[in-house]
């Protein structure tokens, strides 16, 4: 890949200034120590073997946490990275968003389904597509429903676990041992980034609470989630906001299920 790169350069270097890379959607590679080496390896390649007067510029995107993995993979890729922090979009950015995918297609929404769609996608571009995408295929008449949205919703949290998350996170997650736990925790309106021990054991029934204990052990060793310091004794936080909104969304296909 660096002489590849380096043949582009030279290829360029007389009609242009610079080279800008961008490696989209990294999450899934940034747990794997060959990707966090070989990175390493090629950001020395840069600096060294390629010409000065010819800047590379590689941009790498994904959740805050991949820096987190990163570093633990490969501590000195911290001295490469100028973090560029993206806020999440508004709800009413999320909004503007699907008027014009489906006026673009010449859809009609109606507006509970578009407050649901709204809603589901948390200001998450990847579930924005994910519940776009999933609600068109799913509308048989043109016109979108807020029971074709919900069905989108539901099928697009399907696509998001099996192809987003850890392949042993998703089946933590879906686990029978602890969904009944998981859904505890995603009773809230919207989904939480942070919980309370003692708030989480109070809403479990006697079963529940006999393996509450092993439920945090083994959601620590998978890092889903992690001691949150700030919050004081027995607080956690969710450490990928992809796994808090997900289990979140399969607890609300679990409400609207039972009605």
């Amino acid at each position: 890949f660096p002489e590849a790169i380096k043949g582009v350069m030279d290829k360029l270097k007389e009609e242009k200034s610079g080279i800008f890379i961008a490696l989209d959607d990294i999450n899934g590679l940034s747990t794997n120590p060959d990707f966090a080496n070989w990175y390493k390896s090629f950001v020395d390649n840069v600096a060294i073997r390629y010409p000065s007067n010819f800047p590379a510029f590689i941009m790498s995107i994904g959740l805050p946490e991949i820096r987190d993995s990163l570093s633990r993979l490969q501590p000195s890729l911290m001295r490469i990275f100028r973090v560029v922090s993206v806020k999440k979009l508004s709800d009413a950015e999320v909004k503007e968003f699907f008027e014009k995918a489906f006026k673009k297609v010449n859809m009609e929404v109606e507006p509970e389904a578009l407050e649901d769609m709204v809603k589901f996608s948390s200001g998450l571009p990847i579930l924005m597509h994910e519940i776009g995408d999933a609600v068109f295929w799913n509308d048989e008449d043109g016109k979108i429903s807020e029971d074709d949205a919900l069905a989108g919703i539901f099928d697009a949290a399907d696509r998001i676990g099996k192809k987003s998350l850890d392949p042993k996170v998703y089946r933590a997650i879906r686990s029978p041992r602890y969904r009944s736990i998981l859904r505890k925790l995603g009773e809230e309106p919207m989904p939480i980034s942070y919980f309370k021990k003692k708030e989480i054991e109070s809403k479990l029934n006697a079963g529940e609470r006999k393996v509450f204990n092993n439920f945090l052990r083994k959601m620590r060793e998978l890092g889903i989630i992690v001691p949150d310091i700030e919050g004081g004794r027995g607080a956690y936080k969710f450490v990928n906001k992809l796994n808090q909104v997900y289990i979140w969304l399969e607890n609300q296909r679990s409400l609207k299920s039972n009605f």
